[in-house]
């Protein structure tokens, strides 16, 4: 007997989506590595930490696939684009990303509201106020560049911006903040 709750062009479209996730948790990845490696380690963190939500947000649709009785499907993920230039090339394309992120996911609305499959369309609202927070966050992000100076921005203004950034509150944690007490 086939269990699965979601039609064919619904659950490639919630594959499309996970993989599209998976491959922000690699963007944040690759743009944390290369602030890292230009000295911004609060920068750094700020971006792996967000890595480390988009692989969950990739987790959360594949568990949905699986309790719609779906199957997901872990394809190839693409790797990130080159690095950024400087902090504002990589807000940015943060943004941007961002936004084209909240494009695939007003994809997945809509198809559900073709199909009328309610329950995506209802699981969809997590991510719809998700992109939300963070494209209000990726704009933050530029705006507080620019008043630290953007591209002429003082050493002690982009120190003061990565100190900020690290020290930001965050559901997700660092890995090299982990232990065995703390995993």
């Amino acid at each position: 007997m086939n269990t699965n709750r979601l039609s064919v062009p619904m659950q490639n479209a919630l594959i499309s989506q996970m993989t599209k996730e998976g491959h922000a948790a690699q963007i944040y990845l690759s743009y944390g590595i290369w602030a890292d490696n230009q000295g911004y380690g609060g920068i750094a963190n700020f971006l792996y930490r967000h890595s480390t939500e988009e692989r969950s947000h990739m987790i959360k649709i594949m568990e949905y696939i699986l309790e719609r009785g779906g199957k997901p499907v872990v394809e190839a993920i693409p790797a990130p684009p080159q690095d950024p230039k400087n902090i504002t090339e990589c807000f940015n394309k943060v943004f941007q990303h961002e936004v084209d992120n909240t494009n695939a996911i007003y994809k997945l609305v809509n198809l559900s509201l073709e199909e009328k499959d309610w329950a995506t369309w209802n699981f969809a609202q997590w991510f719809v106020k998700e992109q939300l927070e963070e494209e209000k966050l990726a704009l933050d992000l530029i705006d507080k560049l620019k008043i630290a100076g953007g591209d002429r921005a003082s050493d002690e203004s982009l120190f003061t911006l990565d100190k900020t950034l690290g020290e930001m509150p965050d559901e997700e944690t660092l890995a090299r903040t982990a232990n065995t007490e703390n995993p």
